[in-house]
């Protein structure tokens, strides 16, 4: 794939800059990542498939083979009488071809 026809030059860079909030880390999302070859990430609420594999390919130049979305609704909590709720939040699954790797240890 070329540099003129690749994904990234569809969206602006500002907006795939802000698209992937933090990767998630947690016991499933390396079970997830060594089963699968998917890496979790905690994404923007209004973001897309396209671009959140976008954003993945421009920040860790690493090829998607797929993206899949999954919305977590917010707990309900209570402080005695006052009733509340935690914001949702959405995560995407990033599915990366085969030999591709990211390593959040080397990164930081």
């Amino acid at each position: 794939m070329s540099a003129a026809t690749s994904p990234a030059t569809k969206f602006a860079q500002e907006r795939l800059l802000q698209v992937l909030l933090a990767p998630v880390i947690s016991e499933k999302a390396t079970f997830v990542a060594d089963k699968h070859e998917q890496v979790i990430f905690r994404v923007a609420p209004g973001a897309t498939k396209p671009e959140i594999k976008a954003a993945v390919e421009l920040l860790f130049k690493v090829q998607v083979e797929s993206v899949q979305v999954a919305t977590v609704h917010g707990k309900r909590k209570r402080f005695g009488v006052h009733a509340g709720r935690r914001r949702g939040w959405k995560k995407a699954y990033v599915c990366l071809k085969p030999g591709q790797e990211i390593n959040f240890a080397q990164e930081a």
